[in-house]
């Protein structure tokens, strides 16, 4: 890759939702916006070869997509009738002015565009990764544990079912935020785990990603502050975030979270994290996101790992097992179990997850089943749940890492 195409990649990273969402605000067309902010990155590999990247790429990257947008609804002849639509949805009178909070960021307006109650909830979720956080179809797929074609067919549908039922980018009214809230909240922690954990490449996270979820997770504290699940989904993130420089070592080598060096996590945002539990689990039964980050919390404020509160963290698993039952939080119970009961109990809650089709491609599967099975010195069927582990992961960080737990169980194999 040229250094050129490398800047072109990172300005993609760091500006796509921002572009996309200045442009859907002309267009009010996702397809179009999305082709045209194509267009305008396409562009700029010629003109950033011949003039040279400028001070501002994004910048740059929404005027070239604002204008090709233009061009495209000038050759439309529908340019007359949306004029009107140019204008700045703070700023518009009657009805439509009152629609909603003010939010001055257009990448939140967009999330929430995307989850309409209209579409389904998955398709809501995969819409918003796709669109707003620039996440590619095949990593969207591989977050909701269902093939890229399938993928791929829902995005087209929500696209095509916005674009029908004439959804208005816009906020809505602060009485219907609740409807959108739980996709919103699932969308942006999907984002922060993307990036936290990267599905392919040569580096164990995405700091763009991370940082991307972070942000709009505070902007929707801000704008929801007395919301209890907002509150834990930015504790969640922050409590997971403070580990950030201590997740490899200097090499790049993973470093599971017994190996990691805690006097070197963000205490500031453990503090926060701690904070904001306390209001999330305050007033009433928590929600996933609330019992998510009491967990989180649990792992950040231990002094080391052997000082896990591992039985309180069961139960929280326990409880959100029956707020969220989804297979990776029963996945995620069986290593508190592990802890609590031996790997051996843990063991048999694996094997029963194993019929469990969602999971048939998910690399953590064999990679915790193949940790249980090395503590309980079972050498050559770890080598084996390694070997599989190893043909499901795409990062590089964790592929070195699974290889080099595959030489120790079976080195002859």
């Amino acid at each position: 890759m040229t250094s050129l195409q490398q800047v072109l990649a990172e300005v993609h990273r760091r500006e796509w939702a921002a572009v996309l969402a200045a442009t859907v605000r002309v267009t009010r067309d996702l397809d179009l916006a999305e082709e045209c902010v194509q267009d305008a990155y396409a562009a700029a590999l010629d003109a950033w070869t011949r003039d040279g990247v400028p001070d501002r790429p994004g910048a740059w990257l929404t005027v070239a997509a604002r204008h090709n947008a233009l061009d495209a609804m000038r050759r439309a002849r529908t340019l007359r009738s949306k004029l009107h639509l140019l204008v700045e949805p703070e700023a518009v009178t009657g009805q439509d002015a009152a629609a909603g909070p003010q939010v001055h960021d257009d990448r939140l307006r967009l999330v929430f565009l995307c989850c309409h109650p209209a579409l389904a909830t998955e398709a809501q979720v995969a819409l918003t990764l796709r669109l707003v956080c620039g996440v590619p179809t095949a990593h969207v797929a591989r977050a909701f544990l269902v093939s890229e074609p399938t993928m791929a067919a829902r995005i087209t549908r929500a696209k095509k079912k916005i674009a029908a039922a004439r959804i208005p980018f816009s906020m809505p009214a602060a009485d219907e935020l609740p409807e959108r809230l739980d996709a919103v909240l699932t969308t942006i922690h999907l984002l922060f785990t993307t990036g936290h954990t990267a599905p392919e490449g040569p580096s164990l996270t995405r700091t763009d990603l991370e940082g991307r979820a972070l942000e709009l997770a505070r902007m929707l504290h801000g704008l929801m502050p007395g919301e209890r699940e907002v509150r834990g989904l930015l504790a969640l993130l922050l409590a997971n975030h403070a580990r950030r420089a201590t997740r490899t070592a200097g090499d790049g080598r993973l470093l599971p979270l017994a190996g990691q060096d805690r006097s070197a996590w963000d205490q500031e945002a453990i503090a926060q994290a701690h904070e904001l539990v306390l209001g999330a689990l305050d007033g009433g039964d928590p929600g996933r996101f609330a019992l998510q980050a009491a967990i989180a919390a649990l792992h950040a404020s231990a002094p080391t790992y052997d000082d896990t509160d591992w039985p309180q963290i069961l139960l929280l698993y326990d409880r959100l097992l029956q707020v969220w039952p989804s297979p990776v939080v029963a996945l995620n119970r069986a290593v508190a179990v592990a802890m609590v009961a031996g790997p051996a109990s843990a063991l048999a809650e694996i094997e029963a997850l194993e019929q469990d089709e969602r999971l048939a491609a998910y690399r953590y599967l064999p990679a915790i089943k193949a940790d249980l099975l090395r503590r309980l010195g079972r050498e050559a069927d770890a080598a084996v749940a390694y070997e599989r582990a190893l043909s499901l992961a795409g990062n590089d960080a964790e592929r070195a890492f699974l290889a080099g737990r595959l030489a120790e169980a079976g080195p002859d194999r």
